[in-house]
């Protein structure tokens, strides 16, 4: 998993409450389980019309928010369905932090271990860096994981919390695999021990 430290990158204002899993990535994408290629179908239903065709009044869909790798959005952000494949979407287009007051909790925990920070702020907090995500593509915000900070493009900083051992795998680079792959040695050492003491296991 990509490591996460200190981001500077442009925010995408996402004004809505209640987004669900189903409008970041909707259920018939939900058959493939590799992480790569769902980005080009995140929030389809509003990216796109029934001809496929892109919709220009679409945030992502604007020239200044192509490349945006912050998103701030409303309440209770990735509700509904517990797919993992919204995280992925997310990060497959681009995304690598979700600036909201809330998230759903599935959802929230899923995207740490595939390498995106979802922040929670107060709604006095998101209402500043909404605005600031308005000013589009020369507006950059910086989000620091180890000084657990996001800062506007004008400077103000509002300090958030996160927990430490999330923070720990997000700065490392440690999704479950890794995670398992730290205590390597230990479990060599486990296994040659108990293929001595138990050879006919």
């Amino acid at each position: 998993m990509e490591k996460f430290e200190k981001l500077t990158g442009i925010a995408a204002p996402l004004p809505l409450v209640n987004i669900d899993t189903d409008m970041i990535i909707p259920k018939q994408f939900l058959k493939t389980i590799k992480r790569s290629g769902l980005g080009v179908s995140l929030f389809q239903e509003m990216r796109y019309d029934r001809q496929g065709n892109e919709n220009p009044d679409f945030v992502l869909n604007k020239p200044q928010y192509r490349e945006a790798e912050i998103l701030v959005t409303g309440d209770n952000f990735g509700c509904g369905s517990s797919r993992e494949h919204a995280p992925w979407a997310l990060k497959d287009f681009g995304i690598r932090t979700v600036i909201a007051t809330s998230f759903a909790d599935i959802f929230y925990n899923n995207c740490f271990k595939n390498g995106i920070l979802p922040i929670i702020l107060p709604q006095e907090a998101v209402d500043v860096l909404m605005q600031d995500a308005e000013k589009g593509s020369n507006a950059r915000m910086i989000v620091d994981l180890e000084a657990q900070t996001v800062t506007s493009s004008d400077g103000e900083v509002f300090p958030f919390e996160v927990d430490s051992f999330k923070k720990h795998c997000l700065l490392n680079g440690l999704d479950d695999i890794g995670l398992t792959l730290e205590k390597a040695s230990s479990i060599d050492a486990f296994e040659t021990g108990i293929a001595q003491a138990r050879p006919w296991v």
